[in-house]
């Protein structure tokens, strides 16, 4: 069921949610959190498909904020709020109100979605596009408990990851990260089969790709051991080498769906790795509602090497073509893991 309000309000919306439960036979309200999704009119429709999946998993009241600046000066200045209420079928198993600011009220989102929010119930906000450099500081992202952002829809994901870091709050997370989730367990699990030691780490991926520079990250920060940056075709991330004492492990997926996994002195095995969809990251995501510490530890181990990455960059053009290669790394030994290199790497790297 949908209903349309025109130059609406707060107060009319709930009212229109209140009706159409009625109207469906389902007054009761059986949702356990409220998603706020903001993005523009052009990635709308993938963002709440992707949050109506989700939400066969966690029944939610999903509040879509579309800023709409309108190039008439006129149309400009004048405020309006329009909604779509959507229940039932139209809303997967939760609410949908999708919202579209014109004018002054765009600068008072905030405003807007506070009396929609569902009481004594957690709210995560989702920027599916142009997320704010500071999630926590945004008007938005201080009403909620988690704030989940996507780097790799920045235009500069490299640099987007870099103020992330900085401006880190406990809540705070990236689907870039979310998308490392599978190849964090499969690694773990390797090294929980040998009794190894790792002495140096290669991670191989597209240019540019934020999850494969986090996934360097996360190995260096838990196995304190240098981590080299590959670049790869894609997509996305192809493979990660771990140098162990042992021999080598070797996690490879050349297609973005079957991965092969080879441990020294035991035959290869065939994984599945599929790259997933924003509904799948998004319902992971919901099932943790509490800070992400080993997010936040990996995030701000890689900030000074980032820097030193950015630096470096006017210096590394001038190279000659192989050392520019090395230079430009994303993902190249740290100062922090060199310190460390003489310390016993970590057996495990899990979570």
């Amino acid at each position: 069921m949908k209903i349309d309000l025109t130059d609406t309000t707060s107060s009319k919306i709930n009212k229109a949610l209140v009706q159409g439960r009625r109207a469906i036979g389902t007054p009761a309200v059986g949702m356990v959190l409220t998603l706020v999704i903001v993005t523009d009119e052009e990635n709308a429709y993938d963002a709440l498909r992707a949050a109506n999946e989700a939400s066969r998993e966690h029944p939610s009241r999903t509040l879509v904020v579309i800023k709409r600046v309108s190039r008439s000066p006129r149309d400009r200045s004048k405020a309006r709020l329009d909604a779509e209420v959507r229940v039932g079928a139209d809303a997967g198993t939760g609410e949908t109100v999708v919202l579209r600011l014109y004018g002054e009220v765009i600068n008072h989102a905030q405003s807007v979605v506070l009396p929609l929010l569902l009481p004594d119930a957690p709210v995560v906000v989702w920027w599916a596009v142009n997320a704010p450099l500071d999630p926590a500081k945004d008007p938005l992202g201080a009403l909620a408990q988690r704030r989940v952002t996507d780097t790799y829809a920045a235009e500069h994901p490299i640099d987007e990851l870099s103020a992330r870091a900085d401006a880190y709050t406990p809540g705070d997370t990236d689907l870039s990260w979310t998308r490392i989730t599978p190849w964090r367990s499969m690694l773990a699990a390797a090294l929980d089969q040998v009794e190894c030691e790792v002495t140096s780490v290669e991670v191989e991926g597209e240019e540019f790709n934020p999850s494969v520079e986090l996934l360097g990250m996360w190995l260096a920060d838990r196995l304190h051991v240098p981590v080299k940056r590959s670049m790869s075709s894609g997509p996305g991330l192809t493979g990660v080498q771990m140098e162990t004492n042992c021999g080598p492990i070797r996690l490879h997926r050349p297609d973005g769906s079957l991965a092969s996994l080879s441990i020294q002195g035991q035959p290869d095995r065939a994984v599945a790795l599929k790259r997933r969809e924003t509904a799948e990251l998004i319902a992971e995501e919901l099932r943790r509602l509490d800070p992400d510490d080993t997010y936040a530890s990996a995030l701000k181990f890689g900030v000074e090497r980032l820097g030193e990455r950015a630096t470096a960059a006017p210096a590394a053009n001038e190279k000659a073509p192989d050392e520019a290669g090395a230079a430009d790394e994303p993902t190249a030994k740290s100062s922090a893991a060199a310190a460390k290199k003489s310390a016993p790497a970590k057996k495990a790297a899990s979570k």
